[in-house]
């Protein structure tokens, strides 16, 4: 079964400084979140159905259990106490506990489909029960990145209009991208993850086309010569470090960044804004 994107989890230490962060770049950002096992979550919807969540966990002495605790929350922790930035990459799931056997029959699953309902505000300030369906897998040779299908077992209540019109004009997300000293290393797991045979490899590196965005993953230089800023430690393998916004009005985004005195680059036609003004992360902005 091929899977699109469907979000990216930015772990911080402070989750309001995340949230101005973003807002500073166009976005509107969603209301403090609670899951139960003590991270705090904030969302920033882009349309065609793909978020980014700020992420920090605040509450360490609930993630005591296996499953989720485990897997979702105490690898945060863990994250952010050696850095801040993209951490986890989760794609579309239309029923998780299939993707769980497609990724236990590839040798990469480490979890069955685990559930999760948690609460959520509408912009209205009325309360809504969300549901989610998760199935973990593991690229053995990127610790530093956590991999899950996600289903959403409540998309209605979830996704809003209201949250997906951003001063910058974000139209959706055209991908994301990996670093890796050698890329070629992450190809039978990535393609097995998103389910997708057939990858195109450069010389920079490999690709990764979902029904709904792009899974790059470039070596160091070709990072560099791409966006113009220095890529995160590759450290054990890999490190998740880039996503690609697409916006409707390139002139609109780079007057929002100007007027919150973001610094950007301009590469290759993009606005890049860096990890140093993103808080580990790296955005990159492009006419779409």
């Amino acid at each position: 079964m091929a899977r699109g994107l469907d979000h990216i989890v930015h772990a911080v230490r402070d989750l309001d400084a995340a949230a101005a962060t973003y807002g500073r770049l166009g976005f509107v950002v969603g209301a403090r979140n609670r899951h139960p096992w003590g991270t705090h979550n904030r969302a920033i919807q882009l349309p065609g159905f793909f978020y980014v969540e700020l992420l920090m966990v605040a509450e360490p002495e609930k993630l005591t259990a296996a499953g989720l605790p485990l897997l979702f929350g105490a690898f945060h922790r863990d994250f952010v106490s050696r850095h801040e930035g993209y951490a986890m990459l989760l794609l579309e799931s239309r029923d998780a506990a299939q993707d769980a056997a497609e990724f236990r029959a590839a040798g990469i699953a480490i979890s069955d489909a685990l559930r999760f309902e948690r609460e959520a505000k509408r912009p209205d300030g009325s309360e809504v029960t969300l549901g989610f369906a998760l199935a973990f897998a593991r690229d053995a040779a990127a610790p530093d990145i956590g991999f899950a299908a996600c289903q959403h077992l409540a998309p209605q209540n979830f996704w809003n209009p209201a949250f997906q019109a951003h001063p910058n004009t974000a139209s959706g997300v055209t991908g994301v991208v990996l670093v890796a000293e050698n890329p070629s290393d992450h190809h039978i797991f990535l393609s097995a993850f998103a389910g997708e045979r057939e990858l195109l490899a450069t010389s920079s590196g490999i690709t990764v086309t979902t029904p709904r965005g792009t899974i790059q993953v470039m070596d160091p230089s070709a990072y560099r010569r791409h966006f113009g800023v220095a890529p995160p430690e590759a450290g054990e393998g890999a490190r998740l470090a880039a996503m690609i916004v697409s916006v409707r009005d390139m002139a609109a985004a780079a007057a929002t960044l100007a007027k919150a005195d973001v610094p950007t680059a301009k590469v290759m036609g993009r606005l890049v804004v860096g990890p140093q003004a993103a808080m580990g992360a790296t955005v990159v902005f492009e006419t779409g």
